[in-house]
């Protein structure tokens, strides 16, 4: 229980993190979608790594239903995931995604082929995908990482690089555009970690 409290508490501090529009944690828990979203997926992901995947899947398309955001049970997501404004995104089974990643609204992180395999892409710790990126296949996004809105990504970009544009081109980030990276050992509660 306390585990559970404390991921709570560590996904509230988050969005305070990520957006100043945020004003307290109660009314943060009843209006982000891209909390109910994130709420959501982590029980459905319970019940699909415990081979109960038509609850899973039915749970996902329900919430998918009432937030707009679509990830599949699947996915594997890492702690400090943030989606902001939500809408429109799509997260598919095999993708991975790292510790402080956030997306904003619109981003599709989806495959290319149909065949069973990997083939959704993998997001490093401390990404960042702007509004109406398209991320596309069995590709590795690099910590500390951003994806320009809009861009469509079908090739890996390595740690501490920016991809923009159609097809994405990448640049090495300069160092007053690098993320601050938060200890993964810890959870983060307002701005005290423990």
């Amino acid at each position: 229980m306390y585990r559970l409290l404390a991921m709570i508490r560590e996904d509230l501090a988050n969005a305070r993190d990520h957006d100043p529009a945020a004003r307290g944690d109660v009314e943060n828990a009843i209006v982000y979608s891209g909390l109910h979203a994130i709420w959501s997926y982590r029980v459905a992901h319970w019940l699909w790594v415990r081979n109960l995947k038509a609850p899973a899947r039915i749970l996902s398309q329900f919430t998918r239903f009432l937030t707009g955001i679509e990830i599949h049970p699947g996915a594997t997501i890492g702690r400090r995931f943030f989606i902001d404004h939500g809408m429109g995104i799509v997260i598919g089974e095999t993708a991975e995604i790292g510790d402080g990643v956030m997306l904003y609204h619109g981003v599709t992180l989806g495959g290319q082929v149909l065949t069973q395999t990997k083939r959704h892409p993998t997001l490093k710790d401390n990404v960042t995908v702007g509004a109406g990126a398209k991320v596309l296949g069995p590709i590795t996004i690099g910590e500390g990482s951003a994806i320009g809105a809009n861009a469509v990504v079908t090739k890996d970009v390595p740690d501490h690089h920016i991809a923009v544009g159609i097809p994405a081109k990448n640049r090495p980030r300069k160092d007053n555009e690098r993320v601050k990276l938060v200890d993964p050992d810890c959870y983060v509660v307002g701005t005290f970690q423990i």
